[in-house]
């Protein structure tokens, strides 16, 4: 972060503007938002139960939202399921209720910083602590050994979750990787945490919608899919919105900076790679140059690649899907993913 103003004071300003219900300059008001949440997304109902771990980092004391669902039939598997930066464990829903139908436990936690669990006013983000705050999380549960799974920005946690505990998964299986390239270096131009920070105080229900249609669902829209842009939307319009928008700022630049795509090749895992070749997402491309833009997120490409750079990687691709294919075409998804996680 380039300001100079400590994080107290820009949280203080935020909430000075917010609590009063007016727009920060240059923030659009919210569209089609039916309902708002609070700071740890109060209000919005999760498919199963949600439990708490509460452990210290950094020099405070933080809670880990997550669901542990135990299947009616166990095979003796464990599956842990990492959220993107846009979604929630309870995103997972219908992954959750196929892999319980099929014998897995499953666990679903909401990263720090994200939906129901704390977002700290400071944190030094890296998915090695994520990473490590999901180890403990599991190894509170019990689990020594879990299959590891990863959609969008959690499939970097998850690759790192491998690089770092290898014994501690059976498999690692990522869906729509964020960081199959390393935007930086492909001539992407570095936004500051303030200018991220600005950036996601323009969100709102719209800006997601619009974005989620282009990216994630190729253009055709479900009503199925407005129950996750309510989250999301709630969740930055309400009482929360300071920290909200501090912690999706923060949590940017660590997606941004800290490529994992340069350590597959130590991957020592047996590694799923599950790609829509549809998805165009990479983050920054609006400040590259035309000529950098048109060459990134290249899914198809990019899985291609990340597959031949991971030994003994396995690749499922969905021509047809977007981003988020397990919530694009959940059947069909879930036929492909429970298939491989049998082999």
């Amino acid at each position: 972060m380039t300001s100079a103003r400590p994080v107290a004071a820009i949280l203080r300003g935020l909430c000075a503007t917010l609590c009063l219900g007016l727009p920060p300059s240059g923030m659009t008001a919210q569209v089609g938002t039916s309902a708002t949440y609070g700071a740890e997304l109060e209000g919005f109902e999760y498919p199963f139960p949600v439990e708490r771990f509460t452990f210290p980092s950094q020099g405070r004391t933080l809670s880990m939202a997550f669901m542990d669902v135990p299947p009616p039939a166990p095979n003796g598997e464990t599956v842990v399921l990492m959220h993107g930066k846009n979604f929630c464990g309870a995103t997972w829903e219908a992954t959750i209720r196929a892999l319980g139908a099929a014998g897995y436990r499953v666990i679903a936690p909401d990263q720090i910083g994200f939906c129901r669990s704390t977002k700290p006013d400071h944190y030094q983000y890296t998915f090695q602590q994520l990473a490590t705050n999901t180890g403990a999380l599991l190894a509170s549960r019990g689990v020594e050994r879990a299959v590891i799974v990863g959609h969008s920005m959690g499939g970097m946690i998850a690759a790192r979750y491998a690089l770092m505990f290898p014994e501690a998964v059976s498999r690692l299986v990522m869906i729509n990787p964020l960081g199959l390239e390393d935007w930086k270096a492909e001539g992407v131009p570095y936004a500051t945490v303030d200018q991220n920070l600005q950036s996601e105080l323009r969100t709102t229900a719209e800006t997601i919608r619009s974005y989620q249609l282009r990216y994630y669902y190729n253009g055709v829209w479900k009503p199925e899919y407005d129950r996750w842009v309510g989250m999301a939307a709630g969740l930055y319009a309400g009482s929360g919105r300071a920290l909200v928008t501090w912690n999706q700022a923060l949590t940017s630049d660590m997606i941004f900076t800290q490529p994992v795509v340069h350590e597959f090749g130590r991957i020592r895992v047996p590694t799923l790679l599950m790609i829509g070749g549809m998805d165009r997402t990479a983050p920054g491309a609006g400040r590259a140059s035309p000529e950098v833009a048109k060459r990134l997120g290249n899914y198809p490409e990019l899985g291609r690649r990340a597959a031949a750079s991971i030994p003994g990687a396995v690749l499922v691709e969905f021509p047809d899907l977007g981003h988020s294919p397990q919530v694009e075409a959940p059947a069909r998804f879930h036929a492909e993913f429970l298939k491989a996680l049998a082999q």
